[in-house]
């Protein structure tokens, strides 16, 4: 009866043991250091948002990424028969141009139409005279509003209405883009305005 005993408890050790043993290798081979300094090792990967464009501005004049080289940019995507979103975002960037003063003379402001055919530089230039005319509104053809467009991953489409006309669907947020061309972040639509001040701010110091 003891012998019994005896055997049955070296076996639960020798089970035990093996079950450690075994966790043990598992948990090297999955989360182990080795596991964890490749993890911590990986490069961010980082958004590739903005790039090269060539536009005209609503005063008739081709421009192209470089003649806005070295100035923090706010970045905006829509177009000027806009019922509410785009007016609502250049009507805020002006509020906020002006409340930071002197930072927010270091920022360049575009405004990009998603709707070339009815958005003339003509068209533009009236649309942009109720906003700050630091505001530079760019247009062109359909592939080079398509280009700048893909260009910041914005989402365009054309919406056909009731009575013949058509609207467009359009991603809503300002793009930043920093001193340095780098793409900065957004400020969506439904920002708080603080918290977007707060953003044009740092944007203005990079």
């Amino acid at each position: 009866m003891l012998r019994a005993v005896r055997i049955a408890a070296w076996a639960g050790i020798a089970v035990l043991l093996f079950l450690s043993v075994a966790l043990g290798i598992g948990w090297w081979r999955v989360d182990g250091p080795t596991v964890a300094q490749e993890v911590t090792s990986l490069p961010r990967a980082m958004p590739q948002i903005g790039g090269p464009f060539s536009l005209i501005d609503h005063r008739g004049r081709r421009v192209s990424e470089k003649d806005f080289a070295g100035r923090p940019m706010l970045v905006f995507f829509g177009f000027t028969h806009c019922p509410d979103v785009c007016p609502t975002a250049l009507f805020e960037m002006t509020t906020r141009l002006a409340a930071l003063g002197e930072e927010g003379a270091k920022l360049q402001a575009l405004f990009v139409t998603v709707d070339p055919e009815r958005d003339t530089a003509a068209q533009m230039a009236l649309y942009l005279g109720s906003f700050d005319p630091r505001i530079v509104g760019l247009t062109g053809s359909r592939a080079e509003v398509e280009a700048a467009s893909a260009a910041y991953r914005v989402i365009a489409r054309r919406v056909p209405l009731e009575d013949g006309g058509y609207t467009m669907d359009h991603t809503a947020s300002v793009f930043m883009v920093d001193s340095a061309g780098r793409f900065a972040g957004t400020i969506d639509h439904h920002e708080d305005n603080e918290a977007a001040l707060a953003k044009m701010r740092r944007l203005a110091g990079s």
